[in-house]
């Protein structure tokens, strides 16, 4: 025991002076990396191998899409539209369109509506190049007799509100393919259930007969039910509802906050188990997780470099599996002690703060300038998420990377071997998102090339291999 103590000593010291031997000999960049090799946890180191000839076809990217809570509402997008236009965004969705915009007015069985102040929304996010996502939220005062989360007292002036907001977006405004989501988070704002008296599905039967009798519009989707988390039990009870009744339901939505990044997948894998049992839906129907991010409560990590690697670590496993995961959420409300950085939610701070972009921001501005040829990559670790692509009118191929650790102490030296590569000069350009670059010149005579990419905890990174 006492010869095991003292070996145990001895590789210590060993390791010490090995510390400070580096500290002298190497900059700061290397030290860190000697740091955070000795820091980290268990788990497999990535060995990135990019088979440059397989090209697989063409991403989906879940990504493109971004949602705003209730943070405010006098919130206007417009300010930050070239800002947001530079992320490609497909759809942007919004809630609180009823308690927020005075859409509805009159009395029960009376109503009359208004949508000028919900257009001057609508026109910014079509001004990013996005359409509408619109939740379907919350009751307006006159149906729920002041209660903006209650079932309506009228289910006939429901029927007639869905109807006349989506003759205004997909008819008037002649806004193609916008998606209607039934609700925000039924099972959290109301306390619906999808049983009893206080009943989700009853909102959801008459929201499509709402949505049933619109006339004069473009081809629109409606789905949900936007709960809080993935609940199996909800879907199925959804799925199930909507078949009986001949109801329309274009696309199934929840929301997901979660630490760690392998739950959407699980969710997705649980998912298709469950429609496995509704083949009408199965093979048109879309699956949206429309809010995510790492925690649904305020959290520093969505002031740091925390949230933009597990933001893009996350949309890397999604490609393939989930056609739309909104980012939650553009922009910070307004702190009440007055803080311009809170952990909120938002990839910008709020406008008294000038609206300053989040390492998020440039984490998923990033991860767009991935081509849209997908190429094979194999070797992903525990901690480093990748993907690869070509651009095929540079004919260079492009690595983007993600070291993501929830324990926020893994760097990782990462090697990527470029397969089926043609003899010859090439130049290899290595960005992190937080604007750090690095060339490299490699010759190789063989099929293959190896360079290495240090990753820091929680970093973002691009790499583009050009021959010469």
């Amino acid at each position: 025991m006492r010869r095991r103590i003292k070996k145990t000593k001895m590789i210590v010291q060993f390791l010490i002076f090995l510390g400070i031997l580096m500290s002298v000999v190497v900059g700061a960049w290397q030290l860190d990396i000697v740091r955070e090799f000795f820091g980290q946890a268990s788990g497999e180191e990535a060995n990135i191998h990019v088979y440059t000839k397989s090209v697989l076809g063409t991403y989906n990217r879940p990504w493109r899409n971004l949602a705003q809570g209730g943070e405010d509402n006098e919130w206007r997008l417009q300010p930050l539209v070239p800002q947001v236009k530079a992320l490609n965004p497909e759809y942007i969705r919004i809630d609180h369109i009823y308690d927020f915009y005075e859409i509805v007015q009159g009395t029960s069985g009376n109503l009359s509506f208004n949508f000028s102040k919900l257009d001057p929304i609508i026109d910014d996010i079509l001004a990013t190049g996005a359409k509408p996502y619109i939740a379907l939220t919350y009751m307006p005062l006159q149906l729920s007799d002041g209660d903006i989360v209650g079932a309506p007292q009228n289910y006939n002036d429901w029927e007639i509100v869905v109807q006349k907001t989506i003759e205004h977006i997909s008819g008037t405004r002649g806004i193609l393919d916008v998606y209607y989501e039934v609700w925000n988070e039924p099972d959290l704002f109301g306390s619906w259930k999808y049983y009893g008296d206080k009943n989700y599905l009853d909102l959801y039967l008459h929201s499509s007969r709402g949505a049933q009798n619109a006339r004069g519009i473009k081809p629109f989707k409606l789905g949900g039910p936007a709960i809080t988390a993935f609940y199996k039990n909800w879907i199925e009870a959804l799925s199930k509802f909507a078949i009986n009744n001949n109801l329309k339901l274009d696309f199934i939505s929840w929301h997901r906050y979660d630490y760690n990044i392998d739950q959407y997948l699980e969710d997705m894998i649980e998912l298709k188990k469950v429609m496995s049992k509704y083949p009408q839906l199965e093979e048109t129907l879309e699956f949206h997780i429309t809010e995510w991010g790492h925690d649904s409560n305020n959290n520093v990590g969505y002031d740091t470099n925390f949230s933009a690697a597990h933001t893009v670590a996350g949309a890397i496993e999604m490609v393939g599996t989930i056609d739309k995961a909104f980012a939650f959420e553009i922009q910070d409300g307004k702190d009440p002690s007055g803080q311009e950085y809170w952990g909120r939610w938002g990839m910008f701070t709020h406008r008294d703060f000038s609206s300053k972009a989040k390492p998020r921001y440039f984490a998923l501005k990033m991860l767009d300038r991935i081509s849209n040829q997908r190429v094979q990559l194999l070797g992903k670790g525990s901690w480093v998420k990748a993907l690869a692509g070509k651009n095929i009118k540079t004919e260079s191929i492009e690595v983007l990377l993600a070291n993501y650790d929830e324990d926020s102490n893994h760097g990782e030296n990462v090697p990527i071997i470029f397969e089926d590569v043609l003899p010859g000069s090439y130049t290899i350009i290595k960005e992190l998102s937080n604007g750090q670059n690095f060339t490299e010149k490699i010759a190789t005579t063989e099929a293959k090339l190896q360079t290495y990419f240090y990753m820091p905890t929680n970093s973002v990174g691009f790499v583009t291999l050009k021959k010469d």
